[in-house]
């Protein structure tokens, strides 16, 4: 029979175990709390010359190690904004304008940027391709259908980004001019897949047709889809289409790619790996929520690799949002960054996940 202090010794070291485990899987990461977040030297903008809130995506040209030079947007900015990354910190550089939408009174109008991949010297900068977020359901659908279509055609774009990496100074400063593209074709091909048609224009709360992660990999551009969950939400989607497709006028050949994240959570982010991808996957629906990580294996095989916490800010839960490899995985894991959404300037906390 147990005595109390020795349940509490049998506890203890059961505590202990379990800590030693979680150690061991996210590594340096493990115990994370608000002090562990990389701190920012200037600025990540948000809406207007506000601090950014809303981190959502983030990708670095290709490198060894750090210091990265990356491009990084918030959902609320008509930009994308050019940051480095180094072992201790982050520098917020340059805002780069993408868009100049405004609303029936001038207001600009975001392009409610969700995710950044880069591949073959271009960034690529993906709009959420939905309905604005109406939380409290201001917007009526027929009082305001004009204003409604005027945010869903802000959103509807893939933005190519062509960058001289040699023009961006060490505090993130752009000496030339970047070459700016914008595409509205894959709007088109999402609306016109049969299992994503009728989701097309609606609410989040609707499980209304939203894009949250892009990778870009040989010559394919693939969009993660937060929303709508298929197959009675047991089922995420992934459609992928060539770039050329978006960019250059060629044939439309895209694919839809359904895969499990777990009930209830679609692609929160998206990341390009050289035998695979990671998917951050999170909540389709606009509610309180688990968020893991999986590996994908680009055709219809997922594998779950870890959770991820969320943490309080201020008084806030801040969610995972944007994931960044930081460099080649080891037998110990990969090194990744997440940013999370809610969080003052992203609030970056390094974390150790399982190879994929």
């Amino acid at each position: 029979m147990d005595t109390p202090a020795r349940c509490c010794r049998r506890r203890l070291r059961h505590a202990g175990q379990v800590l030693t485990a979680a150690a061991l899987l996210f590594g340096w990461a493990a115990a994370a709390t608000a002090q562990d977040a990389l701190p920012v030297k200037g600025k990540l903008l948000g809406k207007g010359d506000d601090k950014s809130q809303d981190v959502s995506g983030i990708a670095c040209f290709p490198a060894s190690g750090l210091p990265r030079s990356c491009l990084l947007v918030d959902d609320e900015s008509q930009g994308a904004q050019i940051v480095i990354v180094k072992e201790r910190e982050i520098i917020a550089g340059k805002l780069i304008g993408l868009i100049d939408d405004v609303d029936d009174k001038g207001k600009p109008l975001s392009l409610d940027g969700e995710g950044v991949a880069f591949a073959d010297g271009f960034f690529y900068v993906m709009g959420s391709h939905g309905h604005p977020r109406d939380r409290n359901k201001k917007l009526d659908p027929v009082k305001d259908a004009d204003k409604i279509a005027a945010a869903i055609k802000a959103s509807s774009r893939v933005i190519r980004v062509r960058i001289d990496q040699a023009a961006i100074t060490p505090d993130g400063k752009l000496t030339g001019e970047p070459d700016i593209k914008a595409s509205a074709e894959l709007g088109k091909l999402l609306a016109a897949q049969p299992e994503l048609a009728r989701f097309a224009g609606q609410r989040l709360d609707e499980n209304g047709l939203t894009v949250e992660g892009i990778a870009v990999r040989d010559g394919r551009l693939f969009a993660g889809l937060r929303a709508p969950s298929l197959q009675g939400g047991t089922r995420a989607a992934i459609l992928s289409v060539s770039v050329a497709a978006l960019f250059d006028g060629a044939a439309p050949d895209p694919t839809l790619h359904v895969i499990d994240l777990g009930r209830g959570r679609g692609v929160r982010d998206l990341v390009a790996l050289d035998d695979g991808f990671l998917v951050l996957a999170g909540p389709a629906a606009d509610v309180e929520g688990t968020y893991a990580v999986y590996a994908w294996d680009g055709r219809d095989t997922s594998r779950f690799l870890t959770a991820l916490p969320n943490f309080a800010e201020d008084g806030r839960q801040t969610k995972p949002e944007a994931l960044l490899p930081l460099g080649p995985g080891v037998p110990e894991g990969l090194r990744v960054l997440v940013f999370f959404d809610g969080g003052s300037e992203g609030t970056p906390r390094p974390f150790r996940i399982p190879r994929p």
